[in-house]
Protein backbone atom coordinates (compact mmCIF):
# COMPACT_ATOMS: atom_id res chain seq x y z
CA UNK A 1 0.00 0.00 0.00
CA UNK A 2 1.29 3.10 -1.11
CA UNK A 3 1.68 6.08 2.10
CA UNK A 4 -0.51 8.95 1.68
CA UNK A 5 1.32 11.67 0.04
CA UNK A 6 1.74 14.94 2.72
CA UNK A 7 1.85 18.35 1.57
CA UNK A 8 5.12 20.40 2.82
CA UNK A 9 4.98 22.88 5.82
CA UNK A 10 4.20 26.45 4.66
CA UNK A 11 7.70 27.16 5.34
CA UNK A 12 8.79 24.24 3.25
CA UNK A 13 6.29 25.18 0.23
CA UNK A 14 7.75 29.26 0.48
CA UNK A 15 11.24 27.67 -0.60
CA UNK A 16 10.37 26.58 -4.44
CA UNK A 17 9.33 30.81 -4.33
CA UNK A 18 13.26 31.59 -3.34
CA UNK A 19 15.06 33.71 -5.97
CA UNK A 20 18.26 34.84 -4.65
CA UNK A 21 20.22 31.23 -2.84
CA UNK A 22 23.22 31.30 -1.07
CA UNK A 23 24.88 27.81 -1.33
CA UNK A 24 27.47 25.89 1.18
CA UNK A 25 29.65 23.42 0.78
CA UNK A 26 31.15 21.63 3.38
CA UNK A 27 34.95 20.01 2.91
CA UNK A 28 33.66 16.85 4.22
CA UNK A 29 31.24 17.15 1.03
CA UNK A 30 33.11 18.45 -1.64
CA UNK A 31 36.75 15.54 -0.72
CA UNK A 32 36.34 12.26 -0.52
CA UNK A 33 37.69 9.92 2.56
CA UNK A 34 41.13 9.78 0.81
CA UNK A 35 41.40 13.31 0.76
CA UNK A 36 41.26 14.05 -3.14
CA UNK A 37 37.52 16.00 -4.67
CA UNK A 38 34.62 13.88 -4.95
CA UNK A 39 34.12 14.65 -8.14
CA UNK A 40 30.82 13.07 -8.75
CA UNK A 41 29.52 15.05 -5.67
CA UNK A 42 31.36 18.19 -7.15
CA UNK A 43 30.15 17.90 -10.44
CA UNK A 44 26.14 17.25 -8.96
CA UNK A 45 26.00 20.40 -6.99
CA UNK A 46 27.56 22.19 -10.12
CA UNK A 47 25.00 20.61 -12.56
CA UNK A 48 22.66 22.00 -10.17
CA UNK A 49 23.43 25.07 -9.58
CA UNK A 50 23.85 25.72 -13.11
CA UNK A 51 20.03 24.67 -13.54
CA UNK A 52 18.73 27.00 -10.93
CA UNK A 53 20.02 29.53 -13.07
CA UNK A 54 18.51 28.64 -16.06
CA UNK A 55 15.30 29.38 -13.99
CA UNK A 56 16.25 32.65 -13.74
CA UNK A 57 17.65 32.02 -9.58
CA UNK A 58 20.11 34.25 -8.66
CA UNK A 59 23.10 31.64 -7.08
CA UNK A 60 25.79 31.77 -4.79
CA UNK A 61 28.45 29.38 -3.73
CA UNK A 62 30.39 29.35 -0.45
CA UNK A 63 32.89 26.39 -0.85
CA UNK A 64 35.67 25.06 1.50
CA UNK A 65 37.88 22.29 0.91
CA UNK A 66 40.85 24.29 -0.25
CA UNK A 67 43.28 23.95 2.45
CA UNK A 68 42.00 19.69 2.74
CA UNK A 69 43.02 19.48 -0.61
CA UNK A 70 45.99 21.07 -0.34
CA UNK A 71 46.41 18.82 2.41
CA UNK A 72 46.66 16.10 0.70
CA UNK A 73 48.61 17.08 -1.98
CA UNK A 74 51.23 18.18 -0.11
CA UNK A 75 50.87 14.45 1.71
CA UNK A 76 50.00 16.06 4.88
CA UNK A 77 48.70 13.46 7.81
CA UNK A 78 45.61 15.36 8.88
CA UNK A 79 44.90 18.91 9.43
CA UNK A 80 47.97 21.45 8.71
CA UNK A 81 48.85 22.73 12.24
CA UNK A 82 50.58 26.38 11.96
CA UNK A 83 49.99 29.57 10.81
CA UNK A 84 52.12 29.56 7.56
CA UNK A 85 51.32 25.66 7.18
CA UNK A 86 47.81 26.23 6.66
CA UNK A 87 48.44 28.98 4.96
CA UNK A 88 50.35 27.47 2.08
CA UNK A 89 47.83 24.84 1.77
CA UNK A 90 45.24 26.89 0.72
CA UNK A 91 47.01 28.26 -1.67
CA UNK A 92 47.60 25.03 -3.12
CA UNK A 93 44.60 24.11 -3.20
CA UNK A 94 42.43 26.64 -4.06
CA UNK A 95 43.72 26.66 -7.81
CA UNK A 96 42.97 23.47 -7.91
CA UNK A 97 39.28 23.98 -6.52
CA UNK A 98 38.72 26.15 -8.86
CA UNK A 99 39.80 24.85 -11.76
CA UNK A 100 37.09 22.21 -11.29
CA UNK A 101 34.38 24.24 -10.82
CA UNK A 102 35.29 26.00 -13.90
CA UNK A 103 35.55 23.24 -15.79
CA UNK A 104 31.81 21.59 -14.26
CA UNK A 105 30.50 25.10 -15.25
CA UNK A 106 31.68 26.05 -18.62
CA UNK A 107 30.79 22.50 -19.83
CA UNK A 108 27.26 23.52 -18.81
CA UNK A 109 27.55 27.07 -20.55
CA UNK A 110 27.27 29.07 -17.07
CA UNK A 111 29.54 31.24 -15.82
CA UNK A 112 31.38 31.46 -12.96
CA UNK A 113 33.85 34.09 -10.85
CA UNK A 114 36.20 33.40 -7.93
CA UNK A 115 35.83 35.42 -4.92
CA UNK A 116 38.06 35.27 -2.18
CA UNK A 117 37.05 37.17 1.31
CA UNK A 118 38.84 38.03 4.81
CA UNK A 119 36.48 39.69 7.58
CA UNK A 120 37.58 42.83 6.94
CA UNK A 121 36.17 42.45 3.89
CA UNK A 122 32.83 42.89 5.81
CA UNK A 123 33.82 44.87 8.77
CA UNK A 124 34.58 48.13 6.88
CA UNK A 125 31.71 49.70 5.66
CA UNK A 126 33.21 50.78 2.42
CA UNK A 127 35.03 47.63 1.66
CA UNK A 128 31.14 46.29 2.43
CA UNK A 129 29.66 48.64 -0.10
CA UNK A 130 32.28 47.64 -2.85
CA UNK A 131 31.73 44.01 -2.41
CA UNK A 132 28.09 44.39 -2.31
CA UNK A 133 28.21 46.13 -5.61
CA UNK A 134 30.72 43.47 -7.20
CA UNK A 135 28.35 40.74 -6.38
CA UNK A 136 25.19 42.42 -7.74
CA UNK A 137 26.73 43.05 -10.79
CA UNK A 138 27.76 39.61 -11.08
CA UNK A 139 24.43 38.41 -9.98
CA UNK A 140 22.93 40.52 -12.81
CA UNK A 141 25.22 39.48 -15.62
CA UNK A 142 24.09 35.74 -14.94
CA UNK A 143 27.53 34.61 -13.42
CA UNK A 144 28.04 32.47 -10.19
CA UNK A 145 30.14 33.57 -7.71
CA UNK A 146 32.31 30.56 -6.15
CA UNK A 147 33.15 32.34 -2.66
CA UNK A 148 35.89 31.29 -0.42
CA UNK A 149 38.12 32.38 2.76
CA UNK A 150 40.88 33.85 1.38
CA UNK A 151 42.79 31.80 4.46
CA UNK A 152 46.10 32.57 2.50
CA UNK A 153 46.11 36.33 3.78
CA UNK A 154 43.35 36.22 6.36
CA UNK A 155 45.77 35.76 9.57
CA UNK A 156 43.32 37.26 12.12
CA UNK A 157 40.52 34.26 11.18
CA UNK A 158 43.10 31.54 10.78
CA UNK A 159 44.50 33.06 14.49
CA UNK A 160 41.11 32.87 16.18
CA UNK A 161 40.43 29.56 15.51
CA UNK A 162 38.97 30.33 12.03
CA UNK A 163 35.98 32.65 13.16
CA UNK A 164 34.22 32.13 9.81
CA UNK A 165 34.00 27.67 10.72
CA UNK A 166 34.46 26.23 8.14
CA UNK A 167 32.80 28.94 5.73
CA UNK A 168 29.14 28.21 7.34
CA UNK A 169 29.25 31.56 9.25
CA UNK A 170 31.33 33.34 6.02
CA UNK A 171 27.95 32.10 4.36
CA UNK A 172 25.41 33.24 6.42
CA UNK A 173 27.46 36.87 6.07
CA UNK A 174 26.92 37.04 2.19
CA UNK A 175 23.65 35.87 2.43
CA UNK A 176 22.37 38.63 5.30
CA UNK A 177 24.64 41.21 3.47
CA UNK A 178 22.75 40.73 -0.17
CA UNK A 179 19.42 40.15 1.32
CA UNK A 180 19.02 36.33 0.06
CA UNK A 181 16.06 34.27 0.49
CA UNK A 182 17.37 31.28 1.33
CA UNK A 183 20.89 29.82 2.51
CA UNK A 184 21.39 26.50 2.00
CA UNK A 185 23.99 24.48 4.41
CA UNK A 186 25.48 21.35 2.62
CA UNK A 187 26.92 18.76 5.32
CA UNK A 188 27.92 15.52 5.74
CA UNK A 189 24.99 15.06 8.53
CA UNK A 190 21.03 15.24 7.45
CA UNK A 191 20.66 18.56 9.91
CA UNK A 192 20.30 19.02 13.53
CA UNK A 193 19.27 15.78 15.27
CA UNK A 194 17.69 16.01 18.96
CA UNK A 195 21.24 14.41 20.27
CA UNK A 196 24.34 13.86 18.59
CA UNK A 197 23.80 11.03 15.73
CA UNK A 198 26.75 9.89 16.18
CA UNK A 199 26.97 9.10 20.20
CA UNK A 200 22.68 8.43 19.39
CA UNK A 201 22.43 7.35 16.15
CA UNK A 202 18.54 6.54 16.94
CA UNK A 203 17.97 10.49 17.73
CA UNK A 204 15.51 11.77 15.88
CA UNK A 205 16.03 15.16 12.94
CA UNK A 206 14.74 18.09 13.87
CA UNK A 207 12.54 19.35 10.77
CA UNK A 208 11.98 23.06 11.81
CA UNK A 209 13.82 25.30 14.01
CA UNK A 210 11.83 28.94 15.00
CA UNK A 211 14.42 29.91 17.84
CA UNK A 212 17.68 29.08 18.62
CA UNK A 213 17.89 28.87 22.44
CA UNK A 214 20.31 27.62 24.59
CA UNK A 215 18.39 24.03 25.03
CA UNK A 216 19.08 24.23 20.53
CA UNK A 217 22.65 25.23 20.94
CA UNK A 218 23.24 22.29 23.68
CA UNK A 219 22.83 20.01 20.84
CA UNK A 220 25.77 20.86 18.93
CA UNK A 221 29.20 19.04 19.48
CA UNK A 222 32.42 19.11 17.86
CA UNK A 223 33.83 19.81 14.38
CA UNK A 224 34.93 17.74 11.78
CA UNK A 225 37.82 15.53 10.70
CA UNK A 226 39.09 17.38 7.88
CA UNK A 227 36.82 20.42 8.32
CA UNK A 228 37.24 23.48 10.30
CA UNK A 229 33.10 23.79 11.09
CA UNK A 230 30.42 21.54 12.60
CA UNK A 231 26.98 21.69 14.30
CA UNK A 232 28.09 24.72 16.57
CA UNK A 233 29.40 26.96 13.66
CA UNK A 234 26.23 26.02 11.51
CA UNK A 235 23.70 27.41 14.54
CA UNK A 236 25.65 30.44 14.82
CA UNK A 237 25.10 30.73 10.69
CA UNK A 238 21.49 29.94 10.89
CA UNK A 239 21.25 32.46 13.67
CA UNK A 240 22.61 35.32 11.84
CA UNK A 241 20.79 34.26 8.72
CA UNK A 242 17.64 34.19 10.86
CA UNK A 243 18.01 37.47 12.53
CA UNK A 244 18.62 38.99 8.65
CA UNK A 245 15.60 37.44 7.58
CA UNK A 246 16.80 34.82 5.55
CA UNK A 247 15.60 31.20 5.69
CA UNK A 248 18.62 28.89 6.58
CA UNK A 249 18.47 25.01 5.77
CA UNK A 250 20.63 22.50 7.23
CA UNK A 251 20.99 19.34 4.42
CA UNK A 252 23.06 16.55 3.57
CA UNK A 253 25.09 17.30 0.80
CA UNK A 254 25.90 13.87 -0.34
CA UNK A 255 22.27 13.41 -1.01
CA UNK A 256 21.58 12.88 -4.62
CA UNK A 257 19.48 15.88 -5.66
CA UNK A 258 19.87 17.77 -2.29
CA UNK A 259 19.47 20.93 -3.72
CA UNK A 260 16.36 20.32 -6.10
CA UNK A 261 14.48 18.32 -3.12
CA UNK A 262 15.02 20.93 -0.90
CA UNK A 263 13.49 24.21 -3.08
CA UNK A 264 10.29 21.37 -4.01
CA UNK A 265 9.64 21.72 -0.30
CA UNK A 266 10.69 18.23 0.69
CA UNK A 267 11.39 17.16 4.52
CA UNK A 268 15.11 16.85 3.96
CA UNK A 269 17.35 18.59 6.61
CA UNK A 270 16.26 21.23 9.09
CA UNK A 271 14.96 24.39 8.07
CA UNK A 272 15.28 27.30 10.31
CA UNK A 273 12.42 29.74 10.17
CA UNK A 274 13.26 33.52 10.27
CA UNK A 275 11.33 36.29 11.33
CA UNK A 276 10.61 39.69 9.10
CA UNK A 277 13.58 41.58 7.76
CA UNK A 278 14.98 43.96 10.29
CA UNK A 279 15.30 47.51 9.46
CA UNK A 280 19.34 47.47 10.82
CA UNK A 281 22.27 46.01 8.90
CA UNK A 282 22.41 42.58 11.68
CA UNK A 283 25.96 42.14 10.30
CA UNK A 284 27.84 44.98 12.77
CA UNK A 285 26.50 43.38 15.69
CA UNK A 286 27.62 39.72 14.94
CA UNK A 287 30.79 40.89 13.85
CA UNK A 288 31.38 43.01 17.04
CA UNK A 289 30.26 39.75 19.04
CA UNK A 290 32.61 37.31 17.22
CA UNK A 291 35.71 39.59 18.25
CA UNK A 292 34.69 39.91 21.46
Amino acid sequence: MTPPQTSPSPARARLAQARRIVVKAGTNVLLGEDGLPALGRLFALVESLAGLRRQGREVLLVTSGATGLGARRLALAGKPQGLALAQACAAVGQGELMALYQTGFLRLETVCAQVLLTQDDFRDPGRRANLRATLEKLLRMGVVPVINENDTVATLELERLRVFGDNDKLSALVAAGLGADLLLLLSDVDGLHAANPRQSPGAPLLPEVRRIDARIQALAQGGGARGRGGMATKLEAARLGMAAGVTVVIAPGERPGIVEAVLAGAEAGTLFVPGARPKKDPLDRWLKEVEA
